[in-house]
């Protein structure tokens, strides 16, 4: 094998892993951040801290592999996804397999450097990530099972920090696995029409023409779980008023999805970043005027 071809098959693992396409590893790297700057009150250990957001990065490309993996047969004929590396024959679906396991190991590597209660609960999050790409031949709800295993991140970061996981955790784990239901609904709404026509099961064909107003109805009960973690915590007004603009990006997603046109969707979805960076930026500000 010449080097040209090592260099190409490494881009193509790159592209399957989603390296190229960071805003996946964002969405889910804020909400372990929110958790590691409210378990730590705005000090969180440096090992603790290095290991999550490496993790993040590790799990969320160990995710996007075994879910090409799991979707080979049905992304040739579904628009976004034709060009993706297994569907384009690019990758074998056995270097795929490879390709999540070397990611898997080196992930666990790293979680070993942390407490034992951080170590148990890894498996559960291994488990959900292996597991998601599979539910939307079960379940009309993948996406909510997508939240579940991008919560994770939470209890995780509170047991890599103080060793326990407090009803506050609990309680973002919520607002977070809900968080990602709604955003990834908004995904979905680009697929439904291929979703549709391949027998895929999701929420964006579930909810229907309702869709747009049981999202909304999902966003202001995020909003609400958020205020009562400021609450719980007895944060300030700074924390607050990035709420409030966080809102204001739940309420220019609804306005994006409002004709359901696809890109449009797409961009909702990617807007999304922009809420999570907001309320780490107000956690980040709260403690760090703190007395």
């Amino acid at each position: 094998m010449n080097i040209e071809k090592i260099f190409d098959s490494a881009q193509q693992y790159w592209i399957l892993a989603r390296f190229n396409k960071p805003i996946g590893i964002l969405i889910l790297l804020w909400p372990a951040l929110w958790a590691l700057w409210i378990a730590s009150s705005g000090q969180p250990d440096l090992l603790v801290l290095t290991v999550i957001c490496c993790g993040v990065v590790l799990m969320r490309a160990a995710g996007c592999v075994i879910n090409d993996y799991a979707d080979r047969d049905f992304d040739p004929h579904v628009e976004r996804t034709k060009l993706r590396p297994i569907a384009a024959g690019k990758v074998k679906p056995k270097e795929a397999l490879i390709l999540f396991a070397v990611l898997c190991i080196a992930a666990f590597a790293l979680v070993l450097l942390l407490n034992q209660y951080t170590i148990l609960l890894s498996f559960g999050g291994a488990f959900l990530a292996a597991s998601y790409p599979f539910m939307k031949r079960y379940t009309q709800l993948p996406q909510a099972y997508l939240g579940i295993a991008f919560g994770w991140a939470v209890p995780m970061s509170f047991a890599a920090q103080s060793n326990e996981i407090p009803a506050v955790a609990w309680l973002m784990y919520l607002a977070v696995a809900l968080w990602a239901l709604v955003y990834d609904t908004m995904y979905a709404m680009v697929d439904k029409e291929d979703d549709l026509k391949i027998g895929v099961k999701s929420t964006a064909i579930l909810f229907g023409d309702r869709d747009r107003e049981i999202l909304a109805v999902l966003q202001i009960i995020i909003m609400l779980l958020l205020v009562q973690i400021g609450r719980m915590q007895d944060l300030s007004w700074v924390y607050y008023v990035s709420l409030i603009c966080a809102g204001g990006f739940f309420v220019y997603q609804q306005k994006l999805i409002f004709y359901r046109n696809k890109a449009d969707c797409f961009k909702a979805f990617l807007n999304s970043n922009w809420f999570g960076l907001t309320i780490f930026v107000g956690l980040l500000l709260e403690f760090a005027i703190k007395p």
